[in-house]
């Protein structure tokens, strides 16, 4: 039998930390038949610039390569998860697909320990007594840098009272087996504060807590649907009185809080049908009578009142998408109306997540519900995604200012588009293609790694579905350049400093690693084996201040049963100078002409100019690098400023316009019962943006001494949500199919599983940007933890339908 390799990268949000999926998939092609290659309809149009290795450099290399062969091991999946930061300490799990008859739905056969940043693995499958472990959530570290791991045994529920779990506290060192008086129905969610104090729901419906570790649990509510914990001792949760089965599909739930650990409950919401909670923000979604359209309500005093959010109603067939949010702004998606329109419009809050505006229009939303919406991290207020032109085409956007305006991206330095092509863009890749098989990884950045973005992409007037390069912004998106030809894996080490990328194939074997030491400019590549095997991806420490890298995939053994690999290569020893300070620059972001006027470089109000190493500098940042920067302030401008509710920013100007159906100045808004008239010219400021003087538009709130609430129709109202008899909820805020990210520590977990590709969701996930899909541990604020939806590997809706 023919093996073939499918990967996917993810990420979990809570710790920048990636996780790369992992599959080996029968191929049923013809033993003797040729293998069809990869084929592409168009060719890169630009030559990716290459310079030697030296012999030194081949020979230090080869002496810091370390590789491993998982010999006799038959499992169909490896998840890795790292321990702690800078320890060097890697789990390694590998789990067995069975029969769907079986009494095991997954299991474990090894697990593998390094303490040496994946140079050299042990097999400690006698500490857990070689049990079977759950394929799907079985394995997470604790948060921080703590020593905490939990696994989860897989056991037929129908045969045994309980589950077991076995926990360590030495990074796996020993593990300790607990008897569990239920079976957990999902990922144990850490507390992020209190390493401690662990919580899951259970196959009963049951809200389990744990304060010592694991070492005991209580049952603190019954029926629970979801739950995810907020500010300090927190925790929401939705819950069905009678436990009827699909009561969250019906909005027969009720939202509880509790601020002591289920000592006491407070119920804060009835006839909902999910929550969500993010950047200090409480969200439902409301039916006010029942038939009409949804609409959004929010609090910020964690449920004690809601306002209803000035924004379009949706229908039944239409949804909201929470895209991405802080305690300045959220993001939100409102999807148009039909069944086949594959898009919606982006509209960004106000401070209280109560005044929308429009910020995009036709963001795409693809059939499958994917959203390319990226946060670029490594730049303060830059934003990429993708947009469904009417034409059918789909091209990229990008914001400089938080979703103040949106523009196309330039077109890389060293491509040309060629003759017929209109408009000559540079279009980015995002979770559509990751979906579509089209490219292998999603675009990275990091704090740490200022300016800088890897990404999958094609050049022309839309995105092309073939063959993707290699581009790379080191200014933030601003410009770009045409890198690396064809797919690759890539990786951001020593803050930047350093990136690695590994050829992307699923046709044939590969056995070199690239790496640059300019951000991209010019690459050495690097054998790292003799014997090539098919690459399934990359495993770096969480964050980019590791100078190790690992490389993981499969090599086919003599008797077709592939064996699994491990390459770990060790870059600490070839770039062995320290930087000093003439190896750094001042560099002003978002600058257009090195600062020579007052408002160059002038984003959300101010200036930031970073200490950055220069490209042609060869050293080492470091661990103990960190980003420095001073701030400016700038004085205001329209730039400064979003469109205010009921207008819009006319195309190609920084003018705010109404619209047709705004022609009332004033709004009358209710908050927190009191009725308050707002009075505007068409403009907001930015939350968040630290202009100073300058363009200032009339925009005040006058109170009118007038009570609210209830039901009005034409204004926002506040609402004491448990106050409401006629009230529908609706709100689907689950994370992956409710499953979230669980483990705020520094781990990396890669997992190799099957993605099964499923219908429309109607649940809801956070995706802060790094928050994507088969997180194995769930971070302490997210969205809702859900107990009743089934884990779906491949989905990344983030709805509130």
């Amino acid at each position: 039998m023919v093996w073939r390799l499918a990967a996917l990268m993810v990420a979990c949000f809570a710790v920048s930390a990636e996780a790369v999926t992992f599959v080996r998939v029968p191929d049923e092609q013809p033993r003797n038949s040729r293998r069809k290659r990869d084929s592409w309809a168009v060719k890169s149009s630009f030559t990716a610039c290459r310079t030697a290795l030296s012999p030194k450099e081949q020979k230090t290399l080869g002496r810091n390569t370390y590789e491993t062969g998982f010999y006799g091991d038959d499992g169909f999946t490896f998840s890795l998860t790292w321990v702690g930061d800078g320890t060097g300490v890697i789990l390694v799990l590998s789990t067995v697909s069975t029969p769907l008859e079986s009494f095991y739905e997954g299991g474990s056969t090894r697990l593998y320990r390094s303490e040496d940043y994946g140079k050299s693995f042990h097999d400690i499958s006698h500490a857990i007594n070689s049990s079977f472990i759950k394929k799907d959530f079985g394995i997470c570290a604790g948060p921080g840098n703590s020593q905490q791991v939990i696994l989860i045994a897989e056991l037929p529920i129908t045969h045994t009272p309980g589950g077991v779990i076995f926990t360590s506290v030495d990074s796996g060192v020993t593990f300790k087996s607990v008897q569990l008086p239920f079976h957990p129905a999902q990922p144990i969610s850490f507390h992020d504060q209190n390493q401690e104090c662990l919580l899951v729901i259970g196959t009963d419906s049951g809200l389990w807590l744990s304060q010592d570790f694991g070492n005991s649990w209580s049952k603190i509510h019954d029926g629970v649907y979801s739950f995810t914990w907020g500010p300090g001792n927190t925790l929401f949760f939705s819950y069905s009185p009678e436990n009827t089965v699909e009561a969250d599909k019906r909005g027969e739930l009720f939202l509880r809080r509790t601020r002591d650990l289920g000592q006491t409950f407070t119920t804060i919401a009835e006839n909902v049908f999910t929550f969500g909670y993010i950047g200090g923000f409480l969200f439902t979604s409301v039916m006010e009578k029942q038939g009409s359209p949804r609409v959004i309500y929010v609090s910020s005093d964690q449920g004690d009142y809601f306002n209803k959010a000035l924004l379009p109603t949706a229908s039944s067939e239409q949804f909201y998408s929470l895209l991405d949010g802080d305690e300045d702004m959220i993001f939100i998606h409102v999807d148009s109306p039909g069944d086949n329109s594959y898009f919606g419009t982006i509209y960004t809050s106000d401070d209280r997540g109560i005044l929308y505006s429009k910020s995009l229009e036709r963001h795409l939303f693809g059939i499958e519900r994917k959203s390319d919406f990226i946060n670029v991290t490594s730049m303060r207020g830059v934003y990429l995604t993708n947009v469904l032109v009417e034409d059918g085409r789909i091209s990229t956007v990008i914001s400089f200012n938080k979703g103040g305006d949106w523009r196309p991206l330039k077109k890389p330095e060293n491509v040309e588009c060629g003759r017929g092509v209109e408009r000559c863009n540079l279009h980015i890749h995002g979770e559509h293609s990751l979906y579509s098989s089209i490219a292998p990884m999603l675009p990275l950045s990091d704090p740490s790694a200022v300016g800088l973005i890897i990404a999958h992409g094609s050049v022309g007037d839309s995105i092309s579905a073939s063959k993707p390069d290699v581009y790379v912004s080191s200014d933030g998106g601003y410009n770009w350049i045409g890198t690396l030809r064809g797919p690759h894996h890539y990786s951001i080490l020593d803050s930047g400093g350093l990136i690695v990328a590994v050829e992307a194939h699923k046709d044939r074997p590969v056995n070199s690693i690239k790496f640059s030491t300019d951000e991209g400019q010019c690459w050495k590549t690097y054998n790292f084996t003799v014997q090539p095997f098919f690459i399934a991806g990359l495993a770096s420490e969480p964050g980019t201040k590791s100078m190790n890298i690992g490389v993981f995939g499969y090599r086919p053994e003599d008797d077709d049963r592939p064996m699994w690999v491990a390459v770990t290569i060790d870059f600490e020893q070839l770039l062995t100078r320290e930087c000093n300070e003439d190896d750094y620059e001042e560099w002003l972001a978002h600058s257009d002409d090195g600062g020579a006027s007052e408002t160059d470089g002038c984003v959300l109000g101010y200036k930031e100019t970073y200490r950055r190493l220069r490209k042609m500098s060869v050293c080492r940042n470091g661990r103990n690098y960190v980003v420095s920067k001073r701030q400016t302030p700038c004085p205001c401008t329209r730039e400064d400023y979003m469109c205010d509710y009921g207008y819009y920013r006319h195309e190609n100007s920084s003018e705010c316009v109404e619209e047709a159906n705004f022609s009332d100045k004033k709004l009358e808004i209710c908050l927190n019962g009191e009725l308050e008239e707002l009075y505007t010219k068409g403009y907001r400021k930015i939350p968040s943006d630290k202009c100073e003087g300058g363009f200032s538009p009339l925009r005040h709130m006058d109170a009118s001494n007038k009570h609210c609430g209830n039901s009005s129709e034409g204004s926002s109202s506040s609402h004491h949500l448990p106050r409401l008899d006629q009230v529908w909820l609706q709100i689907v805020i689950g994370v992956s199919v409710g499953i979230v990210v669980l483990a705020v520590i520094t781990a990396v977990a890669l997992t190799v599983r099957r993605m099964n590709y499923r219908q429309r969701s109607t649940t809801y996930r956070f995706s802060t940007l790094q928050l994507h899909e088969d997180e194995p541990c769930i971070t302490s604020i997210s969205g809702p933890s859900s107990n009743r939806a089934s884990f779906q590997e491949d989905s990344d809706d983030d709805l509130i339908e």
